[in-house]
């Protein structure tokens, strides 16, 4: 006769035992990102504390600690200085328009790249595209001025060639937004193709062959399969590029900056950096904190605001 006797349950592990396992049996990924969280913390976490400063009327004698609390005076300031919105006005225009033609051309490029079916020469084509993009700032400005040149660059001698005036490109403001997009558009169309490129690289072929065989296109196929299937990847960097809108690249625009386009050159970041390290005076760093975090809480609006219509139109979402 067999009988059976009752089982004894196994004590349910507690959330630390849990999480001590979790930590032995991953020990060695977890050291692998050990770097990166550090790198995280110590420059990205641990600076946000000083954005106490712009509370304050901040003294490097005195430090955090010690320099007197003022709350809001230096938002007041902002909004009562009327400078003010003429950087946001450059800001914005300069950040517009290198949306409006940095965001759709590595696109095209890809559309375009992924037709090309020699394979030597589409990876050609694609690692010389996105070989500027580690070139330094200076160097690329330095290739700007001497294509600009009014006496010895290329463009100038088109023109002189064609019985047209010199243009002084570098000197005149209106030409300083245009000269900065082309620029931008230069060095980051090849390296962000690489994004719109890889989502291609995910799309079944079997889709394509079955298109083919019903009579479409290469164009139909392009237009009705390759950038449907990108809406999601487009969408995700749309929500990305408009959180920049206020972010230009400061280290481009204090190598073409000079004085007669500081009427179009002169944008927040170019304030801040003025105020905080290159002030006549004594330098105002809780007054140009003040004016980065005011900048940075719309920037992030901007961000959820687009996030929400990217859910609401795409059904693709950032977080």
């Amino acid at each position: 006769m067999i009988t059976s006797e009752r089982m004894t349950p196994l004590p349910r592990k507690t959330w630390v035992q849990r999480f001590l396992t979790y930590m032995k049996t991953n020990r060695l990924l977890l050291l692998m990102l050990l770097p990166g969280l550090i790198s995280l913390v110590l420059f990205k976490l641990a600076p946000l504390g000083g954005m106490v400063i712009a509370f304050q009327d901040f003294s490097a004698f005195r430090g955090v600690l010690g320099s007197p609390f003022v709350g809001l005076a230096h938002f007041q300031r902002i909004f009562e200085d009327p400078y003010i919105w003429t950087l946001v006005k450059n800001t914005v225009l300069l950040a517009f328009y290198s949306l409006l033609f940095t965001f759709p051309v590595p696109i095209l490029f890809a559309l375009l790249l992924n037709e090309v079916r020699v394979r030597w020469i589409k990876g050609s084509v694609q690692s010389l595209s996105f070989l500027p993009y580690f070139i330094s700032s200076a160097v690329m400005v330095s290739i700007l001025y001497t294509l600009l040149s009014p006496s010895t660059g290329l463009v100038n001698d088109i023109l002189t060639r064609f019985g047209l005036d010199t243009i002084y490109f570098m000197a005149e403001p209106g030409w300083f937004r245009t000269n900065y997009v082309l620029l931008q558009v230069w060095q980051t169309f090849g390296y962000s193709a690489i994004v719109y490129i890889a989502a291609m690289a995910a799309i079944d072929p079997s889709v394509y062959e079955s298109a083919s065989l019903d009579g479409a296109s290469r164009f139909q196929q392009m237009l009705h399969i390759t950038l449907p299937s990108l809406k999601p990847t487009i969408a995700i960097m749309l929500i990305i590029s408009v959180g920049n809108i206020f972010t230009v690249d400061l280290d481009r625009i204090l190598l073409m900056y000079n004085q007669s386009v500081y009427e179009t050159a002169d944008v927040i970041q170019t304030y801040v950096y003025r105020l905080a390290f290159a002030s006549s005076g004594f330098p105002e760093y809780s007054y140009g904190t003040a004016v980065n975090l005011l900048k940075s809480v719309v920037a992030y609006v901007l961000v959820v605001g687009t996030n929400k219509l990217s859910t609401k139109y795409s059904d693709t979402r950032l977080f």
